[in-house]
């Protein structure tokens, strides 16, 4: 028969248990926390602008430390928040600009929602877009990753060029024909870029980098 003294010492025993259990609960998930806010962060793909890259459904990692020491690259693929003017129910470019030009400046509030695109136009260069591809100051850029239909649709023959404003970068899917971009709703400031995605792990089948 145990004592009063044991039995409270046992008591004791599984209370500290179940703190402890809370605490590593509780550190576990602050760490997933710190994890996605500052260092890396999942992410779904939502339409088949991006394809034959990243099909719809695809997960990416994005780590969000490379841009804070360093400015993007040309070929990157960047999560950032679009300007208000990408969201359907506002849809437009910052500025009035001529039909057979690219967007030149986005609105000036960020939307609340996330894109991914690649980097095609960085600040201070001149672009413009013939037959869904990309030219740099007047030189056709090399794009293996693009996809262009046939049919793509007037945003893929823009030929009056713009200039991408400093500290802006121009942002456009690769899948040329069905995707919303800085074609038209503007390049993207920087401190609006989220983190660049570097790994892909689902499905299964396109585990690796990019």
């Amino acid at each position: 028969m145990s004592s009063p003294a044991a039995g409270a010492k046992r008591g004791r025993s599984r209370l500290a248990g179940f703190v402890e259990l809370i605490v590593v609960v509780g550190l576990a998930l602050g760490l997933a926390f710190l994890i996605q806010a500052f260092l890396v962060k999942p992410f779904r793909i939502p339409s088949e602008s991006m394809e034959p890259t990243l099909d719809v459904g695809q997960r990416v990692l994005v780590e969000r430390v490379t841009y804070r020491f360093s400015d993007p690259h040309r070929g990157d693929i960047v999560v950032f928040k679009p300007p208000r003017g990408a969201d359907p129910d506002v849809s437009s470019c910052g500025v009035p600009h001529p039909e057979d030009s690219p967007c030149p400046r986005p609105t000036p509030r960020h939307s609340s929602t996330n894109y991914i695109k690649r980097v095609v136009g960085l600040p201070g260069e001149r672009l413009k877009v013939i037959g869904g591809h990309v030219y740099i100051n007047g030189r056709r850029l090399r794009e293996p990753w693009a996809r262009i239909d046939p049919g793509c649709a007037s945003t893929c023959t823009l030929p009056r060029e713009i200039t991408i404003p400093r500290g802006y970068y121009f942002m456009m899917g690769d899948n040329r024909g069905a995707s919303a971009d800085s074609r038209e709703w503007g390049p993207v400031p920087k401190r609006w870029m989220i983190g660049k995605a570097f790994f892909t792990y689902w499905p299964p089948n396109r585990v690796g980098t990019f």
